[in-house]
């Protein structure tokens, strides 16, 4: 880990290649906090991809806006939820239909990042496509 930081509404680490963020009980996820971490991926992704990747280990609500805005974040090349709860699966189905960049559902944490991995992979030779 690189670093971390505590909002008001969620933990989030700084890691690499990957933002690893815990919301915290009963927030409704909305454009505002994108706008933080769209801050967050511009000061240490910068000319780097990354992946974002939520532990869903509490219960909260996203406003669908939110995954727009999350669109915005250039660098961002995937989107990994983690949860061990099975309605979290479905949740996540329904999300992705709001994100224009892969997203996936994942029962633990190693299974997220092994693929977090992989897209990484894909992008490695293509950050030419970075700052246009």
């Amino acid at each position: 880990m690189i670093t971390s930081y505590n909002f008001d509404f969620c933990h989030v680490e700084i890691h690499e290649d990957y933002i690893l963020s815990v919301m915290k009980e009963g927030v409704t996820v909305s454009p505002k906090f994108i706008t933080k971490m769209s801050f967050i991926a511009k000061k240490h992704y910068k000319n780097k991809f990354f992946v974002y990747i939520t532990h869903r280990i509490n219960s909260y609500a996203v406003n669908p806006i939110s995954y727009f805005e999350g669109n915005k974040i250039e660098n961002m090349v995937g989107f990994a939820v983690v949860s061990e709860d099975p309605k979290q699966k479905s949740q996540s189905r329904i999300e992705r239909t709001f994100f224009d960049k892969e997203l996936q559902y994942f029962g633990t944490m190693q299974a997220a990042l092994s693929w977090k991995d992989e897209i990484l992979k894909k992008y490695k030779n293509d950050l030419t496509s970075l700052g246009k």
